[in-house]
């Protein structure tokens, strides 16, 4: 039980001793840090709107070649064969030796 409340109180301290550390550090450095990271996020935060933008213009033009492409098979299959097309011709004959 000694130990155990020991432990205890030297955890507290521990935690007090954290807070108070970070609480004295100077705000200067945490604000340019700060800024540093802002600059970051806007930065990626673009980067992403930009990727964004160019998948859904990949994917407009996707359903358009779809669209094209599904127009065109209906004409395709009204169209008359070619001549030749459907007649079957028989096997070769090998030489005779």
């Amino acid at each position: 039980m000694n130990s155990e409340l020991l432990r205890k109180l030297l955890v507290a301290g521990a935690a007090v001793a954290a807070l108070s550390v970070a609480a004295c550090n100077k705000p200067a450095a945490t604000s340019d840090a700060a800024t540093a990271a802002t600059t970051s996020a806007n930065t990626a935060a673009a980067a992403a709107d930009t990727a964004q933008n160019a998948a859904a213009t990949a994917a407009d033009a996707a359903a358009d070649a779809n669209k094209a492409d599904a127009a065109a098979k209906p004409a395709d299959a009204s169209a008359a064969p070619a001549a030749g097309a459907m007649t079957s011709t028989p096997p070769a004959t090998p030489e005779k030796k």
